[in-house]
């Protein structure tokens, strides 16, 4: 199985959107800027995801996007179902044809583990991911605004601790 970007990405934007809850409707420039995929693409997988109702688009001066149903209701599985990605590990894609159009010998293996992936992936909800410290620092630390340096100031303790400056 190989996830493509546009599974990870779906992901990453309605994590992003998640995260962001509270705050209005969130513009898909902002999720661009902050998780550095191109707007376009974006563009793309929201159309995808408004139509399975994950997301609701509001329009005009101050629109933008926001979930279509609690963080907790939305599972990671139906997210990358949604932009038509596909989690099958076997090499036929589920046509029983793998080996001279017959099925091969671990045909039901690689079956067993697409289905225990897509189990696992439709297990973990948005929420879920929220709740996780590692996500939170990941959006404290996109969530502010890069700092300017001025010559000779020093921007941050973790600056400090490197050294004096030229060192």
């Amino acid at each position: 199985m190989k996830l493509t970007t546009k599974g990870r990405y779906a992901v990453t934007a309605m994590l992003d959107l998640s995260l962001h809850y509270g705050e209005g409707p969130i513009t898909l420039a902002d999720i661009a800027q902050r998780q550095g995929i191109s707007l376009s693409y974006l563009e793309q997988l929201f159309s995808r995801l408004r139509k399975k109702s994950l997301v609701a688009s509001v329009r005009g001066p101050g629109g933008g996007y926001s979930l279509g149903r609690n963080a907790n209701e939305i599972f990671v599985g139906e997210v990358i179902s949604a932009v038509d990605e596909n989690i099958d590990t076997t090499r036929c894609n589920g046509a029983h044809n793998c080996q001279n159009n017959e099925r091969c010998l671990t045909h039901d293996l690689w079956s067993d583990l697409s289905n225990q992936i897509y189990g696992y992936l439709n297990k973990i909800s948005l929420q879920d991911l929220m709740d996780r410290q590692a996500v939170r620092e990941v959006a404290q630390r996109q969530g502010q605004p890069e700092q300017e340096t001025t010559p000779g100031m020093d921007v941050s303790m973790t600056d400090m601790s490197s050294g004096p400056a030229g060192a």
